[in-house]
C-alpha cells in the first residue's frame, strides 16, 4: 500500500491519492485505479497451481536474492552457471537498478512521472509501512486482510 501510495503521488496520469489517511481508505475499499489489491492477489494465488504462476515476495528477495533468482531459473527451466547467476544478483539489486535509467524511469517525462514528488524507485527497504501506518490503521488493515484473504494459504506477514 505504501509503495502504491508513493507511485500514485508521482504518477501524473492517475488521480491524486490525497493524504495518506485518504489513500488508506481508498486502498482498503478497493477503489484504486487497478481495483482491489486483495481480489487481484487472491485471484492469482488461487490459480497458481493450475497455471504457470510464480509468486515471489520482496522480503525474500531482500533476504536472499540469489535463492529467489534460482527459483525463477527453476520455474523457467533454465540452468545458468554460477558466474552468470552472480552477475544477475548484482545487476538486479535495488541499488544498481535505482541508478539505471532503463529501470528507474528517469527518462519518462515529468508530465507523466514527476520524480520530484517521489522517485520511481524510492527506498527499496522492507517494513517502511511502519513509518506510515498508525497503530489503529495497522490493526484495521490486519483485520480486513484476514477477512478478505480468508481461505488462502498466502502469508505476507514476514519480516527480515
Amino acid at each position: 500500500m505504501v509503495s502504491y501510495y508513493h507511485f500514485q503521488r508521482m504518477n501524473q496520469i492517475l488521480p491524486d491519492p490525497g493524504t495518506w489517511e485518504e489513500y488508506f481508505e481508498t486502498f482498503i475499499s478497493g477503489k484504486v485505479a487497478w481495483g482491489s489489491w486483495y481480489d487481484h492477489v487472491k485471484g492469482w494465488w488461487d490459480i497458481k497451481d493450475r497455471y504457470q504462476v510464480l509468486f515471489l515476495f520482496y522480503e525474500d528477495i531482500k533476504r536472499d536474492p540469489k535463492r529467489e533468482i534460482q527459483k525463477v531459473m527453476q520455474f523457467m527451466g533454465k540452468n545458468l552457471d554460477e558466474t552468470v547467476l552472480d552477475k544477475i544478483v548484482q545487476e538486479t539489486s535495488f541499488e544498481k537498478m535505482k541508478e539505471n535509467p532503463m529501470t528507474n524511469r528517469s527518462t519518462v517525462p515529468k508530465s507523466i512521472l514527476d520524480q520530484s514528488i517521489s522517485p520511481f524507485m524510492r527506498k527499496g527497504t522492507v517494513g517502511d509501512w511502519k513509518n506510515h501506518f498508525t497503530v489503529a490503521q495497522n490493526e484495521r488493515f490486519d483485520e480486513i486482510y484476514r477477512q478478505k484473504m480468508e481461505g488462502t494459504s498466502i502469508n505476507f506477514f514476514t519480516e527480515l
